[in-house]
């Protein structure tokens, strides 16, 4: 009679009228790996009695009705899994978004159960890769975790591409970092990285910046209240090469963060310190032709970088109820970079036509450019659910950026240096105020489908002055140089709206929307260049279908436009003179890039791995490329310019797998044909090059007895075209060897970097450029064979989110 009591009783609610019940809905999940829990049973308790159970989806997520207004119970439970009981006391009900199980441990006997966290997984509209996997970046920073993933490549001074491009977005826990990817990432420890989640075909919630995707990185979660507190030390062995630099480099780091929760507050901090040179050599070959006279410049020498950064962190939470949550973020940091090219130059001409040599002249270029960024920032955002199936975020940031810089460049008679034939001193200052202000609104709509809008309004100030001064010979005074001095203010204003609409239809999940966006940008000049104002309205749609053919196979489909936008390196018009043979020049007239993306993908989980592959086709309007022009017969002029369209058309590829218990291979790639036509220098002169492009990330993982790690991580990227010639391929290889204690509380590494081992093939890089009357070809070699020894400690309950703030606008003028 009680179990028809309880069936009865259920029929009665299910009868009831929708205001006396309500509907809530969630997600269940795996405590540890995070992972939705398909089949986990959910019943409601009222007066004792059960109602209707029901069981979550595939994506973890259940809905279910209970009565309105009165005290119940939900229990949610899972094979292997301890049952969890929530109480519903309020109206309307509140519970959690996801509901997280803890794994029933069994301790038996002689028996140890291990299990690894799959190192890919799919999710709607992204891949994300556990970066536990990657023991190579355990003791780096943010760089070193995502050089692994397939179609991301980083050079020897830490520059990323993904995709064959810098443009992308970096989230950090959803978060848009509007800097430089490399400065934003390097900031950030390795430690501290939960997952790497890449969306190759962003929905129109997410900033429309970054051409080639949104690269999201995950701090590490946990859901228990309590301490955790995790560090690291890092140290470089002294170099095997360092090419007979004038200071041999040093690589050391150190990096602590802590965070408490308990009830309402959750707090997080953290320092870090990183100082990681690198010893260098260059070699060139550079002509001009003017007049038929062909003058040539080849040089070689020392190019090397003094590099650190360090600074601090704050983050403050406060959940004042179910519905308010409010958080805060200080950040301070200063990041600093010297880069030493002394180069001795063996100048001469030629008669084109008879090739008489004559005029030869040697002389040494000391060189040093200087560059330093002092950050400071500060955030504040408010959540606020109106009920279960309605919320809205308002955040607001503000940053300010002291950035500032010094060129030397010394021309001196050889062998006697102590003569001076000209010497420039350069100061910059460029201060950046910026903020930005953003609301987000959600609405679910059933069970199956939830409607998204927002506003963002974003703004920058940078007003920078560049003076050029030359040494008067014979006296130790300077004069400023009026041709190459200027000042440059730059005002950037954007307003943007989106509304999107994710659902599910059976087999089918959804994405669409549109974001439009109203910019303007304003130059002000010191000299007589009129003020440059350019006003756009840009439209961004984004749609994502996937469709589950079996459990274990999807289909995915999208179509993304997404902007590259210019900075004020690329845009100031005055030449900067970067050492004896460059000068360096912006376009005040320059566009910024816009991508059309289409994608075609499928995703294929094996019984001891995954693999996806995914065909793309990239149509890129007003592509920016930095080229070559002649100034004069022994300097060229860089100057950075639109180049008509550009095309690509690619397939990449990720295959993970276990190979054997203690073996795991993870291998991934991509290959492309890349286009780029047009005109440059106000279409008075046509480009056209292509070529085909790939790129492959492996590694190996070999897991020994008493936890230890061996892996060997292998990063190549083939040769490439530009608007005006190519850059050569780049490999880089490095093995790892770890031992964790049992206690997973401290580990010891040791790293082989760039491994060469006299090869000559390791972490160098020739990039050449062409025209009718220049040639120019430079190859860089910097510092392989590099080891590192590091330590780590981490002391916690369990592993705790590490919710810090990051610049978001003034890293990337560094």
């Amino acid at each position: 009679m009680k179990k028809y009591s309880g069936l009865l009783l259920a029929l009665g609610f299910y009868l009831q009228s929708d205001a006396q019940q309500v509907t809530i809905s969630g997600v269940v999940a795996d405590s540890a790996t995070h992972a939705p829990l398909e089949a986990a049973s959910v019943i409601s308790y009222h007066n004792n009695q059960a109602g209707p159970a029901v069981a979550s989806q595939n994506n973890g997520r259940f809905t279910i009705r209970i009565p309105s207004g009165e005290h119940a119970t939900l229990l949610v439970s899972h094979n292997g899994y301890q049952a969890r009981k929530l109480e519903l006391s309020s109206s309307p009900a509140q519970i959690p978004d996801t509901i997280y199980l803890q794994p029933v441990t069994t301790s038996l006997e002689a028996v140890i159960v291990r299990g690894k966290k799959p190192p890919v997984s799919f999710k709607v509209d992204r891949q994300v890769y556990h970066a536990g996997q990657f023991g190579n970046a355990a003791s780096g920073t943010g760089v070193d975790v995502i050089r692994n993933l397939p179609s991301v490549s980083v050079n020897a001074l830490g520059e990323i591409s993904f995709r064959g491009s810098s443009s992308f977005l970096v989230l950090i826990n959803g978060k848009p970092a509007q800097g430089d990817p490399a400065t934003v990432l390097s900031q950030l420890p390795a430690a501290a990285i939960e997952n790497i989640e890449v969306i190759t075909s962003p929905s129109a919630a997410y900033d429309a910046d970054g051409k080639a995707g949104i690269i999201n990185v995950v701090t590490k979660t946990g859901v228990e209240d309590g301490w955790m507190l995790q560090s690291s030390l890092m140290y470089g062995m002294p170099p095997v090469n360092d090419f007979d630099n004038a200071h041999h480099p040093q690589r050391f780091g150190a990096d602590i963060s802590a965070g408490y929760r308990k009830n309402k507050w959750d707090i997080s901090g953290g320092l870090n310190y990183l100082r990681n040179d690198i010893a260098g050599y260059r070699e060139g070959d550079v002509y001009t032709l003017r007049d038929g006279i062909k003058t040539a410049f080849p040089s070689n020498g020392e190019r090397s970088f003094k590099r650190y950064n360090y600074g601090g962190r704050f983050a403050a939470s406060y959940q004042a109820n179910a519905r308010n949550l409010i958080s805060a973020g200080f950040y301070m940091g200063k990041k600093f970079q010297s880069r030493e090219a002394d180069l001795l130059y063996h100048n001469y001409r030629q008669q084109v036509q008879t090739g008489e040599v004559f005029a030869p002249f040697t002389y040494y270029n000391a060189n040093t450019q200087e560059k330093e960024g002092l950050f400071s920032l500060a955030n504040l955002d408010y959540t606020h659910h109106f009920s279960k199936t309605s919320g809205i975020t308002v955040s607001a940031l503000y940053e300010h950026a002291g950035l500032s810089g010094n060129t030397y460049n010394r021309n001196l008679y050889y062998p006697n240096t102590s003569d001076t034939l000209q010497f420039t001193h350069n100061p910059n200052s460029n201060p950046l105020n910026a903020f930005r202000i953003k609301a987000d609104y959600t609405q679910k709509i059933g069970a199956q489908h939830t409607l998204q809008g927002g506003y963002q309004l974003r703004y920058d100030l940078q007003d920078g002055t560049f003076t050029y001064y030359t040494k008067i010979l014979g006296t130790p005074d300077y004069a400023i140089d009026p041709e190459f001095t200027s000042r440059v203010k730059t005002v950037n204003r954007i307003h943007a709206g989106y509304v999107q609409l994710n659902g599910q239809a059976r087999k089918l999940n959804y994405n669409l929307g549109a974001r439009l966006e109203y910019s303007e940008r304003d130059l002000d000049f010191s000299k007589d260049e009129a003020k440059q104002q350019l006003v756009l309205n840009n439209f961004f749609p984004a749609a994502q279908f996937r469709y589950t053919l079996t459990d274990h196979a999807t289909l995915k489909a999208g179509y993304n436009r997404r902007i590259k936008r210019t900075n004020n390196y690329e845009l100031n018009p005055f030449p900067e003179r970067e050492h004896s043979e460059t000068l360096e020049q912006g376009d005040p007239h320059l566009l910024p890039e816009l991508t059309g993306t289409y994608e075609l993908g499928w995703e294929q989980k094996l019984g001891s791995g995954s693999f996806f592959l995914t065909l793309y086709h990239q149509r890129i309007l007003n592509p920016i490329q930095r080229v070559n022009k002649v100034y004069n017969d022994s300097i060229l002029n860089r100057v950075f310019t639109n180049a008509g369209k550009a095309f690509q058309t690619g397939l990449e590829t990720n295959l993970s797998i276990t190979v054997t218990p203690w073996w795991q291979c993870v291998l991934g790639g991509n290959l492309y044909k890349y286009k780029i036509a047009g005109e440059i220098f106000n279409g008075t002169l046509p480009v056209s090059n292509s070529s085909w492009v790939y790129a492959v990330n492996t590694s190996q993982n070999v897991t020994l007895p008493a936890d230890w790690l061996l892996q060997l991580s292998v990063n190549y990227l083939s040769e490439r075209v530009t608007a005006q010639g190519e850059d050569s391929r780049f490999l880089t290889p490095h093995f790892t060897v770890k031992k964790t204690t049992k206690d997973k509380r401290w580990y010891f590494q040791m790293q082989w970097l760039n491994i060469d081992a006299g090869m000559k093939e390791s972490n160098r890089q020739r990039i050449t450029t062409y025209g009718a009357n220049f040639y120019t070809t430079t190859n860089y070699i910097y510092e392989p064979d590099q080891f590192q020894l590091s330590v780590g400690f981490n002391l916690s309950r369990r592993n705790r989110k590490i919710n810090l703030p990051q610049s978001e606008m003034g890293e990337k003028e560094f």
